[in-house]
């Protein structure tokens, strides 16, 4: 229970700095649920004795009368320390010794009370509750009345909630390495395991790198093999790199990585709608690319139909040909109005069978220029980590990749943040598990990863 405080603690800490649109809800639980139905249930039955204690003859006030000890404490929350004014008019006002006396003379208030209320919110309320406030002044029935007064103090609090937050963002993101590195080395005190996935994904990392550079050695008299020395940080960002290519409904992701799983599946995401981008301009421009030599505005236009037909290809239920297929006619359809309008013959049919199914290709996973445009992609964003921090240019477009430069700068921009603070939090930790495993596979000499001893 106190690591999962910590990691709650974490989690929200991270998204408060990182995110800057981050904020509070109010949530209204669906009516057709099982919650919502009890609660609409219990809420009506509590209005409705309400309005019957009203309407007695002499009326029963002590439901209201908690209502409004309820209110003054709501309305208090909202004050600052130094609001000392304001908050002894809502404890004299408001006061339910004062509330009870009146109800035994026969002189309370119940609606003056409530228009006191709502003149106390108009004072504290953001400026975007303000048609909030006029709406209650419109009420008439007392009983609705206090009903809507409660759920604009709800609305007021979550306000409340992210002032506060908007508030704290910058000093969270001041002491957000240390405060992160602390919260998780409580969680590894309580949770002894809780770098497991993390050390099966640095594992995992060296073996794809022994893999690429381990040969074995040719020259006579050499007794086994020998293994290249393998750098921390190659490793790590080849472990980073992999994070965008994860099976995020499948594969749990590291333990350090949490904070950001949602992000990263975003940019996989946008990575892979950005590839197949590139995959058709390319088969496009080798295909015809004389017809459309000069067509300054073909390749905008070509990658806003396909980004439109491509729209929610992360789906399961998507149908990645035939959005191809349609890709692919249309790609001819544009090509023969600008060759009309130039009064240049048109596409044949070969042609243009040739075209879409070269398109529809693309689905598969060997394609070669499938595999060439993910190639030069990786390319790229290996060579964003081994920039230095301070660098603020990107590095140079690799071929093939031009149509979607904007779009792969973006993403590898907030990759490369994503990645560069998180080896700030967990560098230490990341450290520990290296040392550990690199010194195992080094006292082996081979190229199975001995499990980390605790």
């Amino acid at each position: 229970m106190a690591a999962a405080r910590n990691l709650s603690d974490l989690t929200l800490a991270h998204e408060i700095a990182v995110n800057e649109n981050f904020h509070m809800e109010h949530v209204d639980l669906p009516q057709n649920s099982l919650e919502g139905r009890v609660k609409q249930i219990v809420h009506k039955a509590f209005w409705d004795l309400l309005e019957c204690e009203l309407n007695e003859d002499p009326p029963e006030y002590d439901h209201a009368i908690k209502l409004f000890e309820e209110i003054k404490e709501t309305l208090l929350s909202f004050l600052t320390p130094g609001a000392n004014r304001i908050r002894n008019q809502i404890c004299e006002v408001l006061d339910a010794d004062l509330l009870r006396q009146q109800v035994e003379h026969d002189a309370v208030d119940v609606l003056g009370l409530a228009n006191y209320v709502i003149n106390t919110m108009g004072k504290l309320c953001a400026p975007i509750r303000d048609d909030d406030i006029k709406q209650l002044k419109a009420t008439g029935n007392i009983v609705e009345l206090l009903r809507q007064i409660f759920h604009v103090l709800d609305l007021m609090k979550m306000d409340m909630v992210n002032y506060t937050i908007q508030n704290l963002r910058p000093q969270l993101q001041r002491n957000l390495v240390d405060y992160e590195r602390t919260k998780f080395q409580e969680i590894l005190e309580e949770t002894p395991s809780a770098l497991d996935l993390t050390t099966e994904w640095i594992k995992e990392s060296i073996k794809d790198e022994l893999s690429v550079s381990y040969e074995p050695t040719s020259s006579p008299g050499a007794n086994g093999s020998s293994k290249p020395n393998l750098s921390p940080t190659l490793v790590l960002n080849n472990g980073y790199l992999k994070l965008l290519q994860w099976d995020y409904q499948k594969k749990a992701v590291p333990e350090t990585l949490v904070t950001d799983e949602v992000r990263l599946q975003k940019l996989k995401e946008k990575l892979n709608e950005i590839q197949i981008i590139a995959c058709v301009s390319l088969i496009t421009s080798n295909m015809v690319g004389t017809a459309i030599a000069g067509l300054s505005d073909f390749a905008d236009n070509l990658k806003r139909v396909s980004a439109a037909l491509l729209e929610g290809m992360n789906k399961e239920t998507f149908d990645l040909k035939e959005a191809l297929t349609a890709i692919g006619v249309q790609v001819c359809s544009e090509m023969n109005k600008s060759l009309a309008e130039r009064e240049f013959p048109m596409l044949s049919m070969e042609i243009q069978n040739s075209l879409v199914g070269q398109i529809c290709s693309i689905v598969e996973e060997d394609n070669p220029i499938r595999s060439l445009i993910d190639k030069r992609i990786q390319q790229y964003l290996k060579s964003l980590l081994t920039l230095p921090g301070i660098q603020k240019c990107m590095p140079v477009i690799p071929g093939g990749l031009a149509v979607i430069q904007a779009e792969i700068e973006a993403i590898g921009s907030q990759y490369a943040g994503i990645v560069n603070f998180n080896k700030q939090v967990y560098g230490p930790f990341y450290a520990n598990i290296l040392r550990k495993l690199l010194f195992n596979e080094a006292a082996t000499g081979k190229g199975e990863m001995d499990a980390p001893t605790n």
